[in-house]
């Protein structure tokens, strides 16, 4: 997805706290330099924009990782909206003939805070006449900032995500044109088999092809303490998720850090349900371990680092 710079500069670029290495990652956890973050005279982004928000890691998800995926929210006032992970042409939201509203989550445009541009095109959709088209001006761009999903939301409902097969959902309660359903077909050729783990928040199980599958694992965990526990895991072989799996790295995405296992291809996504929850047991009892790093976990970690990537 594209990504707009927008970011403002503030001042000249701010010295170095002491202590603090310019080249070094930027103490605030955005996966930049300090010197190109907090450092660099500029605004820095919101590092973790859905946080507070019910099922982060799975909003997390729904924006980076996953295809085809609905969800339902419900406004401060009550009102019923449907979350998806794209729209048709990366729309940022739409309004059908009955009022529905369906907000996309993965658009093409955004500034430094992904929260408000999602939010600014809700409020757009909240004021738009039923069937109308939304247009909520250009999202991300300087002086079209609106309220933030936090402002909007009814933050004591559920997150539930659903998982599609297809984007069928994109022509709910219409009457398609062959035009849209030959497009509905186009997009239906990209989407990678996708199952999300039951009773395991945000866990992946994706099959990219026929060789290999993935568990791609969002974690709400402090980046630092996470790395730390997967390195004594790593250490110990621990990280392992069973015979033929091996651990692929990591990505950075919105302030969340997802572990990703490679798995055989030929295993139904449902059968490292069991699996996934012992490694859960094992992070969980590693997480609560307070003494430094041995050696060998320093090199782990280390190794962990070197296979760590930042989606944004």
């Amino acid at each position: 997805m594209a990504k707009s710079a927008t970011r403002k500069r503030s001042s000249a670029p701010a010295a170095a706290p002491e202590g603090i290495n310019p080249k070094a990652a930027c103490p605030c956890g955005s996966g930049r330099r300090y010197k190109h973050c907090h450092g660099s005279g500029y605004a820095p982004p919101v590092t973790r924009p859905f946080e507070g928000l019910p099922g982060e890691a799975d909003w997390v998800a729904m924006r980076e990782l996953v295809p085809a995926a609905t969800a339902k929210l419900k406004t401060t006032d009550g009102r019923d909206v449907t979350l998806a992970s794209v729209l048709p042409g990366g729309t940022p939201a739409l309004v059908r003939a009955n009022g529905e509203i369906v907000l996309g989550v993965q658009m093409q445009a955004s500034s430094d805070d992904v929260s408000r541009d999602i939010g600014t095109a809700l409020a757009a959709a909240l004021e738009a006449p039923a069937g109308a088209p939304v247009d909520p001006g250009p999202i991300g761009a300087a002086g079209s900032a609106g309220p933030r999903l936090q402002e909007q939301l009814d933050l004591s409902a559920p997150f539930d995500v659903v998982v599609h097969d297809d984007f069928a959902f994109w022509l709910d309660g219409t009457d398609p044109s062959a035009a849209a359903l030959a497009g509905l077909e186009h997009a239906n050729e990209a989407i990678l088999p996708t199952v999300r783990l039951q009773g395991l928040d945000a866990a992946y199980w994706v099959r990219p092809g026929n060789e290999r599958a993935h568990l791609r694992w969002v974690r709400r965990e402090p980046e630092e303490k996470l790395l730390d526990a997967l390195a004594r895991l790593a250490a110990s072989e621990q990280i392992l998720l069973g015979e033929g799996t091996r651990y692929a790295g990591a990505f950075r995405a919105l302030g969340l850090v997802v572990p990703v296992w490679d798995l055989p291809a030929d295993t139904p996504a449902e059968d490292w349900i069991a699996p996934a929850r012992e490694f859960q047991a094992r992070l969980e009892q590693a997480l609560t371990v307070t003494e430094p790093l041995t050696s060998d976990e320093r090199r782990s970690r280390a190794g962990l680092i070197s296979r760590q990537i930042t989606l944004r």
